[in-house]
């Protein structure tokens, strides 16, 4: 494949696999900034984008952009940025649709939320190289994409699909990058521009992983809450009763985190909590997938954090019986007929 470069480090052609909320958020913002942006999509979603583009609504800002939009990768050949923006689930499932997508250089992006599939490369010690069944059974992404390629990346943003083809923005615009390795690599460097250029925050890390542990304390307890209670996150973490809940959850992920041997602030949890009761009326991921009667993200983002707690032999009580009641609401996930999911 000929470059597709023009200036230093600038990706123009530019995959979103998977243009849900934050796929679909990204991909306007890389479509405005001027790459040749394509997505990833399936059914009414993927139908609305082809016939009316993408629409974003954000603040008092209501724009729409045409991207070439398939269910196939294969439709669109090698590309310098591929960026993941799937569920961990759906990742798995489709880690082998990635290969058309993947020229020899071509890094992904890995924009998902839950305990990431490349964790435990370049980690050093006697983890490196494993992997989570939990987050990558069978080893099939770090196989089909493999870790090479993978640069973390930490969501912050709150987008939600509102209709087919149709993104609402909610608030924040920050996506942390961070090589495995910890290196400011020159590809890490490009892939940063380029976000930056698109109007998002995309700070670079070498500590990637405390990142990734910050975010999985918020969501191993506030999304699976969030399911069995159907509450807004401000309700989970300001009702008394709830907040301590996610508290005990948050210090048992924390506890398996230090024994990978990352190590944060505990006056990090409360801050954490305090800035989840600021985002009144928001409905987590998992909320919304239940709504929606989608299969649930359990797997990366609660019993990731229970199996690393058993490699490691720390005890996580709290999250134990969380999990347990998440996944018969998981079975149970409809008001009509009962769904098992995968």
């Amino acid at each position: 494949m000929g470059s597709h470069s023009h200036g230093q480090g600038h990706y123009v052609r530019i995959c979103v696999f998977g243009a849900g909320a934050i796929g679909g958020y990204l991909a306007v913002g890389l479509a405005a900034a001027g790459n040749e942006v394509s997505v990833i999509a399936r059914g009414d979603h993927l139908r609305a984008i082809r016939d009316n583009g993408l629409r974003l609504i954000k603040g008092n800002e209501d724009v729409r952009y045409c991207v070439v939009a398939t269910h196939d990768p294969s439709d669109l050949g090698p590309q310098d940025l591929v960026i993941c923006a799937l569920k961990a689930h759906q990742s798995w499932e489709n880690a082998e649709k990635f290969a058309p997508l993947l020229g020899p250089e071509t890094p992904v992006v890995t924009a998902m939320n839950g305990f990431p599939w490349w964790y435990f490369h370049r980690v050093g010690g006697p983890m490196e190289g494993r992997s989570l069944e939990a987050v990558d059974p069978g080893r099939l992404q770090w196989t089909a994409i493999t870790p090479e390629r993978a640069i973390g990346c930490i969501v912050e943003p709150a987008c939600e699909v509102i209709a087919p083809g149709v993104i609402l923005h909610r608030k924040y615009n920050r996506f942390t990058l961070g090589e495995p390795s910890g290196e400011r690599s020159d590809r890490i460097v490009a892939v940063a521009k380029v976000l930056e250029d698109a109007g998002f925050a995309a700070p670079v890390r070498a500590n990637i992983r405390d990142h990734v542990w910050l975010k999985l304390w918020g969501n191993a307890s506030f999304n699976p809450i969030s399911v069995l209670t159907l509450a807004t996150i401000d309700r989970i973490t300001t009702e008394p009763a709830l907040r301590a809940l996610c508290r005990s959850i948050m210090l048992e992920a924390r506890a398996v985190a230090e024994h990978l041997g990352v190590s944060i602030p505990i006056w990090l949890v409360e801050k954490r909590l305090d800035a989840a009761a600021a985002m009144t009326g928001h409905k987590m991921s998992m909320l919304q997938d239940l709504e929606r009667n989608r299969a649930l993200e359990i797997g990366a983002l609660v019993e990731a954090v229970q199996e690393a707690g058993r490699l490691t032999d720390v005890p996580t009580s709290s999250l134990d019986m969380v999990l347990a009641l998440v996944r018969e609401r998981a079975i149970h996930r409809s008001t009509g007929p009962i769904q098992v999911s995968r």
